[in-house]
């Protein structure tokens, strides 16, 4: 690879991508070159997780053991084809935030050319006519691991969660960090009672499960526990975008996961068995494909105990 800025093209857009060689994973030797690889090749998986959402970047300009940052403006001089949203700030709504919308394949692209390794987005998505942000797409639960547990404590959680749910309403992935993620799909409801179904099924399961579960952000509580944090369900609020890398030492992707993958790393207890870096992501895709690809398909029937207007 060439140390000089290249000219390419993506989908019949033109790119400058630059520092092809730089590592930015050092523990393993991962490039920039790499990483846009990566996105170039997953991208059609990705992109319906992205489109239309407001994403907010996590960039690692000197790689994942230096300093990092979140980017929620649109960054100086994109090229004309970027797509944005206007998001109105809640300090501020008459002055909105402008953010980017990764729509396509070069945009992806773009943006990982800045060394943005994550991409978060929120649970809504832009509706023409409809005012932003708009209602809910997603139910979310981000289990999030105390000190002294994994995620396959998390996937333990998960199980009760899915019985409250149903197995085939609910769909898991990992965080690409140290947790795991649940998503319900949910139509026809608003914000405040997406947010407080999932605090009644969180509670739920805390009560069943007081030795195991907190619903409770406080630290002091969370030694031995998973912590269910319900309150991501938030239009202010973002999660990581399934396929996304994550900024650890090591590529690692929020990967979907099927239930008989968590009920195994949840009987066997062997965290490593649901970390996947972007290699094994990419074959995970040529066989088994898209896990999470129901949870954007035609309207699923109304998940058990989640209520719509």
């Amino acid at each position: 690879m060439s140390t000089k800025p290249i000219q390419t093209e993506a989908d019949g857009q033109r790119l400058t991508l630059s520092n092809l060689e730089k590592v930015l994973y050092p523990r393993t030797g991962f490039t920039k070159g790499e990483v846009l690889d990566y996105y170039a090749r997953v991208a059609d998986v990705m992109l319906p997780y992205l489109r239309r959402r407001p994403a907010t970047f996590r960039r690692f300009p000197n790689g994942v053991e230096k300093t990092s940052f979140y980017v929620k403006h649109v960054p100086s001089n994109p090229p004309s084809w970027v797509q944005t949203i206007l998001v109105p700030a809640k300090e501020h709504p008459e002055e909105p935030v402008e953010y980017v919308s990764v729509d396509d394949r070069p945009t992806l692209l773009w943006a990982a050319n800045l060394a943005a390794l994550e991409f978060h987005v929120p649970l809504w998505h832009v509706v023409r006519g409809k005012e932003v942000p708009t209602p809910p797409d997603h139910m979310v639960f981000d289990l999030d691991p105390g000190p002294g547990t994994t995620i396959a404590e998390c996937c333990v959680v998960a199980r009760w969660i899915a019985q409250r749910v149903g197995r085939d309403k609910i769909f898991a992935k990992t965080s690409g960090s140290k947790g795991l993620q649940l998503y319900v799909r949910v139509t026809r409801t608003s914000w405040a009672k997406a947010s407080e179904r999932a605090h009644e099924l969180a509670l739920a399961v805390e009560k069943d499960h007081p030795d195991r579960v907190v619903t409770n952000m406080k630290k002091s509580l969370r030694n031995g526990k998973i912590l269910i944090d319900w309150s991501q369900n938030s239009p202010a609020k973002t999660t990581i975008a399934a396929y996304s890398l994550r900024g650890r030492e090591e590529p690692t992707v929020s990967t979907p996961v099927s239930w008989d993958e968590v009920d195994q790393c949840a009987s066997s207890g062997v965290a490593s068995s649901l970390s996947f870096d972007a290699a094994s992501v990419m074959a995970r895709l040529d066989t088994l494909g898209d896990l999470m690809a129901p949870l954007l398909g035609s309207r699923l029937s109304k998940p058990k105990g989640v209520k719509e207007s």
